[in-house]
């Protein structure tokens, strides 16, 4: 087994990593009810942060429309902000890079998490088929389209949630364009049946995603900024009859239009965000990978087959992410430079909202906390 690519600098963005192990975005559901990083939250991500190497935070409400669950993560308000400041010093005291993930719910929220339980958006009138586990497995609510005004209001609120996180320390900012969220909901034709300039062809659904892109560039810069995709996904219900040519298009215009972003980080479609076993057989990201010529990170199926995310990496000179690995083991890189075994992973506290679970998995070697 070599190490020779996952172990290697590479450059992200204005930055430079020391390895290409990467801390992918989870959520954790361990912020206060109004989505205030604390100091627990802090030690968790110090505890995964190690000289050169990215982590990237869960899934990070820009806004309150953005309909954030209880518990999640916002960068909206300055307790917000100087809660993640908290967690930002951390990562950086061990000499870590941090980027955090901004995101808005669309469809896939409900009612009750808007503010004055205001009917939810999206690309379009359609819900997300079957039951939403945030209401008690109730139907999940029909949302409303965004006007043409509403998503350019949309389009500044994920500039703003940039400059916020720039403003609490973090090193960039990464998109969530995946797993049928509200940027991905445009994206994908069974989500999205509008028909004026963001519904219907493929330059058409894309378009909400690079304008978020352009103006998050703008705002911060391209080698701070980056985004998630989840081409084929059909994690909340959404569905491309397309997959190829909508995410060709979509990588294409970044390479065009942006290409000194960070990164884009593309999630296997082979992957069930939802499965307990991870499926690593195929590969759909070649055609992307062809046309991105800037820093390309892989995800999804990894966590449970160290020696393919070894071979993944040293194929295609690309960063690997991973999920539950890193939430099951805080000094993952070293556990895989040193192949060491892995603490599995306990799913019953995945989200729940104390230390247990969360921060309390052993490190290899004990000392290494100190």
């Amino acid at each position: 087994m070599t190490i020779t690519t996952l172990f290697s600098p590479v450059k992200l963005g204005r930055y430079q990593l020391e390895h290409r192990v990467v801390m992918a975005p989870t959520g954790r559901f361990r912020c206060t009810i109004e989505g205030v990083p604390t100091e627990l939250v802090a030690e968790y991500y110090g505890q995964r942060a190690s000289p050169g190497g990215l982590l990237i935070t869960e899934a990070t409400a820009i806004h309150e429309s953005a309909g954030p669950y209880p518990y999640v993560a916002g960068i909206f308000t300055k307790e917000q902000i100087e809660g993640y400041k908290l967690a930002t010093e951390a990562v950086h005291k061990k000499g870590g890079l941090f980027f955090a993930q901004l995101w808005h719910g669309g469809r896939a929220t409900a009612n009750a998490f808007m503010p004055n339980g205001e009917q939810i958006v999206s690309a379009s009138d359609i819900p997300v088929a079957g039951k939403n586990p945030f209401l008690g497995n109730a139907d999940y609510e029909v949302p409303r389209p965004l006007t043409k005004s509403e998503i350019k209001d949309v389009i500044q609120l994920y500039k703003q949630a940039a400059l916020n996180a720039i403003e609490a320390g973090f090193d960039g900012v990464e998109l969530h364009g995946a797993n049928g969220y509200l940027i991905d909901q445009f994206i994908n034709s069974n989500s999205n049946n509008r028909t004026d300039e963001y519904g219907g062809s493929i330059e058409n659904r894309a378009r909400f995603a690079l304008e978020v892109v352009d103006a998050v560039a703008e705002a911060i810069g391209d080698d701070r900024t980056a985004i998630r995709f989840s081409p084929g996904g059909s994690f909340n219900g959404v569905r491309d009859d397309t997959v190829v040519e909508t995410w060709s298009y979509l990588t294409s215009q970044l390479q065009k239009n942006h290409p000194n972003l960070a990164y884009i980080h593309f999630i296997e479609r082979r992957y069930d965000i939802d499965a307990d076993v991870d499926s690593i057989s195929g590969d759909s990201l070649e055609p992307f990978r062809k046309i991105w010529k800037g820093t390309f990170i892989a995800s999804g199926g990894f966590s449970t087959a160290r020696e393919k995310a070894f071979e993944y990496a040293q194929q295609h000179d690309v960063l690997i992410s991973f999920g539950r690995a890193f939430i099951a083991n805080p000094d993952l890189p070293e556990r895989l430079r040193n192949n060491w075994p892995l603490n599995p992973y306990h799913r019953p506290t995945f989200y729940t909202h104390d230390a247990v679970g969360y921060t309390d998995y052993p490190f290899y070697n004990a000392k290494a906390q100190a």
